[in-house]
């Protein structure tokens, strides 16, 4: 995510005072129908990274070579040296690598249909609502944003451009997890009464550069919850199919380890929704690695380990007959997610995790911490 040069950057600014099916919705109302005409002989289109961290160089970008209608143009990075690298790798035109200053000049890059933000999670708000005043199409990584200020002020942006924004939920866009979604709808564990997810790792921020902002509130905007717990509460979301009602919370970072002297350490959130399902959540950023899920049916349970795993999905179900565990095949959820897009672009429709399921997260996360802060129930 290209830390190093992004966090100076914010710093800087910061010091100067700048500081689930395709659903129709105002991102696609919004956007000009001679926009999608523009699209509709383009069978590729064009994608510019923004950030090249860990992340967008070992994830995002080998994956689009199993895109189908998305290909990498351009790259955005603080690091020229490593920009100019990447591009040859990737057969990118030197025209098309960019930095942090000269950014709003991909506006007259007409080989840029998208951008994909891939920085630390302060910078997502500036960065998207500059793509859609360049006139470009955004996909950003979550969460969406530190604040919900930030993320209606992207909204915003977007629907004045006239362009389309998803958030990069890449589980949603992943085999095993939409499968999971089709059984729970179809009633396979009958009525649903509880699910438990769990997300954590260590978090190394003296041993990988990719993580030394994470424990930067300042960047991150807060700790192990709104790095990898917001699988777990997106999660819930999207299995049960309901927004939650009341949450409540409790996180303990122990006072004496250097990496939580700004962002929290263990999160413990319960969702109650309105069907009176409830949910039992976890995150850290010191236990060993999990990324898991179970649903819990009167007539079977379900459960997903990984949950949100990069690869190696797992699936197993349990009934009165006893235990299966259907051979699903593993899917590409990076090229999946982006193509998504790129047809939602293509065919003015509203992506299946626009910037409203960000924004919706965001508000939960705060609420959590609230929750958590006050020692009672919050009501959402």
């Amino acid at each position: 995510m290209d830390v190093t040069e992004s966090r100076r950057q914010f710093l800087r600014q910061a010091s100067l005072g700048a500081a689930v099916a395709a659903l129709t919705g105002p991102a696609a109302l919004a956007q000009p129908l001679t926009a999608a005409m523009q699209h509709a002989n383009k069978k590729k289109l064009g994608w510019a990274i923004v950030g090249l961290g860990k992340f967008a160089t070992e994830q995002i970008m080998p994956n689009f070579n199993d895109c189908a209608h998305s290909q990498l143009v351009a790259l955005v990075s603080g690091s020229p040296d490593k920009a100019r690298k990447l591009a040859r790798e990737y057969g990118i035109d030197e025209k098309s690598v960019y930095d942090y200053q000269n950014f709003d000049s991909i506006r007259d890059n007409p080989a840029v249909d998208v951008v994909y933000i891939i920085l630390p999670n302060a910078l997502h708000a500036e960065y998207t609502i500059r793509a859609a005043q360049a006139g470009k199409h955004v996909l950003c990584e979550k969460p969406m944003a530190t604040s919900v200020e930030d993320c209606q002020k992207m909204i915003a942006a977007c629907n004045k451009a006239g362009k389309q924004l998803m958030i990069a939920y890449r589980a949603q866009y992943e085999p095993f997890n939409l499968n999971a979604i089709e059984r729970i709808r179809k009633g396979e564990l009958g009525k649903i009464q509880f699910i438990t997810a769990d997300h954590g790792r260590p978090v190394k921020p003296t041993e990988d550069q990719a993580d030394t902002w994470r424990v930067q509130k300042k960047l991150a905007g807060g700790g192990s919850l709104m790095d990898i717990g917001i699988y777990s509460l997106n999660a819930c979301r999207y299995l049960t199919g309901e927004e939650p009602e009341e949450i409540t919370a409790q996180i303990y970072s122990d006072p004496k380890d250097p990496r939580f002297k700004e962002v929290e350490d263990n999160v413990a959130f319960t969702l109650r929704f309105p069907s009176g399902i409830l949910a039992a959540c976890t995150s850290s950023y010191s236990y060993q690695g999990v990324k898991r899920g179970r649903v819990f049916g009167d007539k079977g349970w379900l459960d997903l380990d990984p949950l949100s795993d990069y690869d190696k999905h797992t699936m197993k179900i349990g009934t009165e007959q006893g235990e299966q565990e259907p051979k699903l095949k593993e899917g590409n959820q990076f090229a999946a997610e982006m193509d998504h897009l790129s047809q939602c672009i293509m065919q003015n429709k509203a992506p299946r995790t626009p910037g409203e399921e960000g924004l919706r997260d965001v508000r939960y996360m705060l609420a959590i911490y609230e929750a958590a802060r006050k020692g009672k129930a919050v009501k959402v």
